[in-house]
């Protein structure tokens, strides 16, 4: 009997962020994410083979956003680790980013077909006045 719940394309392009940005700053175990990159790369091609997916904006869109959601998270939870800016907004913050990327899993996840997740807690539009415009996404 085969798998139930698998990982989905945008799943596991979200993982794949998280191990390039692993792969680059922590150094000491970068063939170990390396090694993670390929498999989830060979998975991702096996989707797109088996949906035959074109690439189209929405795709490049949602993956852009994905990756830089992550990397903002990445630096903000860094300093926090560090003991800078320990203060509410921080931790606000990263939950924010952190739905917008749960947002742009779900595009793209819906403009492949797939699952998406039904809870993302996107406090996105407070965003704007206090860090910036991350309302990327509309009404989304």
């Amino acid at each position: 009997m085969g798998r139930k719940y698998l990982p989905t394309f945008a799943e596991l392009a979200d993982r794949m962020s998280i191990c390039i940005l692993k792969s680059i700053f922590i150094p000491e175990n970068k063939k170990a994410y390396d090694k993670e990159i390929e498999e989830i790369k060979h998975d991702l091609d096996s989707i797109c083979q088996e949906k035959d997916l074109s690439l189209n904006s929405e795709i490049v869109k949602s993956l852009m956003i994905i990756m830089l959601s992550n990397r903002y998270i990445w630096e903000n939870e860094s300093k926090c680790r560090s003991g800078e800016d320990q203060d509410l907004s921080a931790l606000k913050l990263t939950h924010s980013i952190n739905g917008v990327r749960n947002t742009a899993k779900n595009a793209l996840s819906k403009g492949l077909g797939e699952r998406v997740d039904l809870k993302i807690d996107c406090l996105a539009a407070e965003l704007k006045s206090e860090f910036q415009n991350w309302n990327l996404f509309g009404d989304a």
